[in-house]
């Protein structure tokens, strides 16, 4: 796994931070005795995770942890609603923080949001979905992966697995960044790769859509998940439909490291989100009492790295403590 210097230089730091496992609600986290608390810092994290998403948990952990370690206060919320994130934004805008970060999976919905936070003089950091449009909408850097990158990643590894035709599971529709992951699977897998479109929200159906599919071409020989909570459904669908199809998921949880040490699951794409939530602050921080930027215009990235029976038993250490 590729990590920038940024990343490298902060893991002691990361090493010496606490993290906070509460849902996905408003949350707020404060240190006095320093100098960013004495000057009253405040950033907001918006993100399109719903509450209690168990990989959101752990970008909010990551950003709560940089607000202890710096002293700041940092206000973390979450809704997949777009209109309801740039409201969000539009508040946090009012509220006149020292910066904002913030997730576009639809980055065209919150164009004017972000656009208003820009002219306000309030930097922004977009983290995970919206690479594309984080430098033309005014932010000063971008922390996430490239899913186009490791959309290519999953197909190699499933190529060598032997699969054909995979089964792209997308939950969430108008996410560019779910859509990037299916292409660049396509691009190395050298079969054929059919789109699923499922609603994260029913995960019954989920199973239910996803065997249906097994069950009605058993040409299907291979499932991306593009979410851990999907990923563990489509394990499921996977037995209901008596399938033989390999199973692969981005992102993790402690039921997939779980899957994946159990061969339920042949490996995870990690983007490593806490960084994505700690770094974002990190940068934030740096920017407000130093004019610090990071990246040059390009990307930081945390991943993709890739979660294996052979590594999975140290990163399920790290997953019950709330950092992967």
């Amino acid at each position: 796994m590729r990590r920038t210097p940024i990343v490298l230089a902060l893991l002691g730091a990361l090493m010496m931070t606490g993290c906070s496992s509460s849902g996905g609600q408003s949350t707020q986290t404060s240190a006095a005795g320093s100098a960013s608390a004495a000057s009253g810092a405040s950033f907001a994290v918006i993100t399109h995770g719903a509450p209690g998403d168990s990989f959101w948990d752990v970008v909010k952990n990551g950003a709560e942890a940089a607000g202890k370690q710096y002293g700041v206060t940092v206000t973390y919320q979450g809704d997949g609603d777009p209109a309801k994130q740039s409201q969000l934004i539009d508040q946090a805008v009012s509220q006149k923080v020292d910066g904002i970060v913030v997730s576009m999976a639809n980055p065209d919905a919150l164009k004017e949001a972000v656009g208003k936070a820009v002219a306000a003089k309030i930097p922004v950091v977009t983290i995970n979905s919206g690479a594309d449009s984080s430098k033309a909408f005014g932010a000063i850097t971008h922390v996430g992966q490239s899913e186009d990158v490791a959309g290519r990643g999953a197909g190699e590894q499933l190529k060598t697995a032997g699969v054909t035709k995979l089964l792209c599971v997308i939950h969430e529709a108008g996410n560019v960044g779910l859509d990037q992951r299916c292409k660049g699977a396509e691009e190395t897998l050298g079969g054929t790769v059919e789109r699923l479109q499922v609603d994260i929200s029913n995960l019954a159906d989920v199973t239910s859509k996803v065997t249906a599919k097994l069950q009605s071409d058993q040409q299907v020989n291979g499932v991306l998940a593009l979410n851990p909570a999907v990923a563990v459904a489509a394990r499921d669908a996977i037995k209901d439909a008596g399938s033989q199809a390999k199973l692969a998921t981005f992102d993790l949880s402690a039921d997939v490291v779980t899957a994946i040490q159990d061969g339920e699951i042949l490996f995870a794409v990690d983007q490593q989100q806490y960084l994505q939530g700690y770094l974002p602050i990190t940068f934030l921080n740096l920017y407000k009492n130093n004019l610090n930027t990071v990246g040059g215009g390009l990307p930081v990235n945390t991943g993709p790295g890739f979660v294996t029976k052979d590594n999975a038993e140290q990163v399920a250490k790290l997953a019950e403590a709330g950092t992967r």
